[in-house]
């Protein structure tokens, strides 16, 4: 039902914008809610999910590496009070695999930032904000990052959407 959901598209000319468009993101996580980034290889997944995590370690002083959870499929941070899954499931082949990692039950009790998410299938939360993130013809540091949302989608995480979409953020 194309009226459930909200949309945008966003064009970032540099990693860094990228980079600000996730720590601007980052505190408005809450417990519950589901990041899902689909993409091709390089095409700045990780670098967003990077910097959603490092502006929640950065607000609570913690340092610490992320790594891409490439082979160890997940990796956890507790963040503040809140717990924060990176998940890559690339090497996934079923949505059975999903769930022998515990991604269920994350979905109600942590922040998930699920990237390769495709092989969710029917295990995709409802309430999941979907980025879909490309290369553009404009230059290798270009990306174009396509957004979905469900209107359900708590106000002040809804807002900030809506702010970027309508380019007051810019």
């Amino acid at each position: 039902m194309a009226d459930d959901y909200r949309s945008a598209t966003l064009n970032f000319s540099s990693p860094d914008a990228t980079a600000a468009f996730g720590q601007d993101l980052a505190p408005l996580l809450t417990a519950g809610d589901a990041v899902l980034l689909t993409g091709d290889i390089g095409a700045g997944k990780s670098h967003l999910v990077r910097a959603i995590l490092r502006r929640r370690m950065q607000d609570i002083g913690q340092i610490e590496d992320v790594p891409s959870p490439t082979f160890t499929l997940v990796q956890t941070y507790d963040l503040g009070g809140a717990e924060f899954w990176h998940a890559d499931l690339y090497r996934l082949s079923s949505p059975d695999e999903s769930i022998e990692l515990g991604l269920q039950d994350a979905f109600e009790t942590a922040v998930c930032l699920i990237e390769w998410p495709e092989v969710l299938s029917e295990e995709t939360p409802d309430h999941a904000i979907h980025f879909d993130i490309a290369l553009t013809d404009q230059g290798e540091d270009h990306r174009r990052m396509s957004i979905r949302w469900p209107t359900i989608l708590r106000p002040g995480l809804a807002d900030f959407l809506e702010t970027y979409a309508k380019g007051e953020h810019f």
